[in-house]
């Protein structure tokens, strides 16, 4: 896939997140701009609940994307482990062994706490595609926090969106051999229901005592460091502010 062909229309996906909130459609579009870097064949995956743009070259998703609801974070589905290949990419994802004594975590990207509506919506979760080499107190802690602070913020406002994913650009390190890329940084971005409100956050890959607050920044930022425009409709003054307490 040519990444000059790459525009990713999030209206089109809303047939996964029927049972959802919608999000304002005229904000939620994805550009590639300069996102996907040079040399990398993406592939553009859909699962149930979520969807990802996954780099060949990195050996784990660009970006996540997808609907959070009240419902969901109150979901009964059990945590299954079911760690897994990914199908759906034609040159094979990362593979458990990757990661085996490498020192790092399968961090999800999409939590499997943010996928306990069905059965198989969980499974899909646990595809390696939806992993990323995180530190383990990263990825138990601060991270681990971080993700609570979103479904704190699906129940509050009853449905969000949300994009999670790394940062690619010069990875600290290489894990497995598939030549899984080791993140210098990773960020989620959330966009409230009616698209009158975002925020996004960026955390170093290391463990913090600071309070996420401190790690709050526009959208507009993300957009820089990662060359994607994730919401190519909506107003740039929603982008560009970055108010945690409205939240």
């Amino acid at each position: 896939m040519e990444s000059s062909a790459i525009k990713i229309v999030l209206t089109s996906l809303f047939a996964l997140f029927a049972r959802c909130a919608p999000v304002s459609q005229s904000a939620i579009a994805i550009d590639n701009g300069t996102g996907i870097q040079q040399g990398d064949s993406p592939t553009l995956a859909h699962h149930e609940g979520y969807s990802l743009l996954y780099s060949e070259l990195h050996e784990q998703p660009y970006w996540v994307a997808y609907t959070l609801t009240k419902d969901e974070v109150h979901g009964t589905v059990p945590r299954d482990d079911d760690f897994r290949e990914d199908p759906s990419i034609p040159s094979g994802s990362a593979e458990l062994l990757d990661y085996k004594g490498s020192g790092f975590d399968r961090g999800h990207l999409k939590p499997a706490a943010d996928s306990k509506s069905s059965e198989q919506e969980m499974s899909e979760s646990f595809f390696m595609s939806n992993m990323s080499p995180q530190k383990e107190k990263f990825n138990r802690v601060i991270w681990e926090h971080l993700e609570e602070l979103v479904r704190e913020y699906a129940v509050n406002h009853d449905s969000i969106f949300v994009i999670t994913g790394p940062i690619l650009t010069d990875p600290t390190d290489q894990i497995g051999e598939n030549r899984v890329s080791v993140p210098r940084a990773f960020y989620k971005i959330i966009l409230n229901a009616d698209s009158s409100r975002s925020i996004a956050f960026l955390l170093p890959h290391q463990n913090s005592k600071k309070t996420l607050a401190t790690f709050a920044v526009p959208v507009d930022s993300i957009e820089s460091l990662t060359g994607f425009d994730f919401f190519t409709g909506l107003d740039e003054s929603i982008e560009s502010s970055c108010d945690f307490s409205a939240w």
